[in-house]
């Protein structure tokens, strides 16, 4: 097996108990050639770049992603064991949850539809696109080097269509009905809450995951679960019902109190009584605005209206649920909009509910950096077990990266003592503050050419002849291009 660098050896065989002993090492070198590979991560170039180092027959490795029994579920949870390692223990996890489309044609790839793409829409023009679409959970990690939290991504689950036929042929689960984005979101809660038992979630999701269903869940979890997400202006809200009136005999029902105004009411409502008390008080003073953290690390003045009840929904069959929440309506007055979001924990201040939606927007530039940099969407796989691992598995890269970056500045005492930010790759014309993705990508090449590709490539007398300044120019175009 190849010889991995010291902070990337320990994370890497935390995930060889999923494996037998043939496919890990056929793991390790896919592994290996995925950071290294730019362009296409399709099998075939990792073996071109990896050369002889990948030993064996080439379609022992088509064979890994499309045959081999191993699960993208399992080594998510260890994934997750290793990234809540930067989180302390007294804290709640941050999850970001959110979906995402990978272009991906063919008419015979499996499970791909015609989806709405966030990235090339916008409020008033729907744009598609024809691939895989993805419900992604991310944990928000703030590494003491960067200023922003990073999104990781550790579970991953494929949405597909009503209209989409079911294949017998899926290794991770068996379909029984329609599984909407919503309903595999709880599935992936549900799997961290099972796995993870000791600690405390807050889930940030998007429009799309708006469901009384989720709220629901997180309700019947709320000892450590808490949901924050966009909530529409028209919600159906009631007052909770007085704890001390006892029940009625007979069949249980969702009791409920008096039927409140829809937060776009409300939020009507307080507009026009502020504009009425500035007209009697003849002043021309700007409404009460607050200062919260916004998007980018920066601070924005807002308008929030807020106010609490309960989410009532009927569910069918004579039942109903009632979800105790927190809302708010953010006025922005830059662009002149206003949006509803709302928390299932009913004492959390309007505030904190704004601030930890605006934290989401990091799974965002997490997508983002996975397309450019690790080639999300450039896998050819067709068969349905290629599908289910190949897009979980290049998420899954992402966080491992993020994470051998951390630890090798962690385990750098004397950088630590001389510095307390690590030194960037810069460019000519392009210096940065902080790093990213980037950074952590280019020093983690660097080290794996370093250590393990140039130990067995070069031969010793080559790397004995070759001074510290042209083994540097060499590394930094090696971890640069390659």
């Amino acid at each position: 097996m190849l010889a991995l660098p010291p902070a990337a050896e320990p994370l890497i065989a935390a995930f060889a108990p999923a494996f037998t002993r043939p496919s890990f090492e056929r793991f390790v070198v896919l592994l290996v050639g995925a950071i290294l590979t730019v362009g296409r991560r399709t099998v075939s170039r990792l073996l071109w770049t990896l050369g002889p180092l990948a030993d064996g027959h080439p379609s022992s490795y088509h064979r890994l992603l499309s045959r081999a029994r191993w699960r993208p579920r399992v080594l998510g949870r260890v994934l997750t064991a290793l990234v809540l390692e930067f989180v302390p223990a007294d804290e709640p996890v941050l999850l970001a949850v959110d979906d995402t489309v990978t272009q991906h044609r063919g008419r015979t790839v499996w499970g791909k539809g015609c989806h709405r793409d966030a990235v090339r829409s916008s409020w008033s023009r729907t744009a598609t696109k024809w691939g895989h679409r993805w419900v992604v959970v991310a944990v928000l990690v703030q590494f003491p080097f960067a200023a922003r939290r990073w999104a990781l991504p550790v579970l991953c689950a494929l949405y597909r269509k009503p209209d989409q036929p079911d294949q017998p042929d899926q290794p991770d689960h068996k379909t029984s009905g329609h599984k909407t984005p919503c309903r595999l979101t709880r599935g992936l809660l549900a799997t961290l809450l099972h796995g993870f038992p000791q600690r405390r979630w807050i889930v940030l999701g998007d429009a799309g995951l708006a469901s009384h269903d989720l709220a629901w869940f997180a309700h019947r979890h709320r000892a450590r679960l808490t949901l924050v997400g966009r909530l529409r202006g028209d919600a159906n809200l009631y007052a909770l019902p007085d704890a001390r009136r006892r029940a009625h005999p007979g069949r249980g029902r969702c009791r409920k109190g008096r039927k409140l105004p829809s937060p776009r009411a409300a939020a009507a409502a307080a507009a026009a009584a502020a504009a009425a008390a500035a007209a009697a008080a003849a002043a021309a003073a700007p409404p009460r605005q607050t200062s919260v953290a916004w998007y980018g690390n920066r601070t924005r003045s807002v308008g929030l209206v807020s106010a609490g009840g309960g989410w009532y929904r009927g569910r069918g069959q004579g039942r109903a649920a009632l979800v105790p929440l927190r809302w708010v309506y953010v006025h922005e007055p830059r662009s002149d909009r206003g949006d509803y979001f709302y928390s299932t924990d009913p004492t959390m201040t309007p505030t904190r509910i704004v601030e930890l939606f605006a934290a989401r927007w990091s799974i965002e530039v997490t997508f983002q950096e996975a397309r450019a940099h690790l080639g999300l969407e450039t896998p050819r796989a067709r068969r349905a077990a290629s599908v289910l691992r190949t897009t979980p598995a290049l998420l899954g890269l992402f966080s491992l990266v993020s994470l051998t970056f951390a630890r090798s500045l962690a385990g750098d005492r004397r950088r630590r003592r001389r510095r307390r930010t690590p030194r960037l790759h810069h460019t000519p014309c392009y210096h940065k503050a902080q790093p990213t993705f980037a950074d952590a990508l280019y020093a983690v090449r660097r080290d794996l050419w370093a250590r393990t590709l140039l130990q067995r490539l070069l031969p010793w007398q080559c790397r004995s002849h070759m001074g510290p300044r042209l083994t540097n120019t060499l590394l930094a175009y090696l971890a640069e291009a390659a």
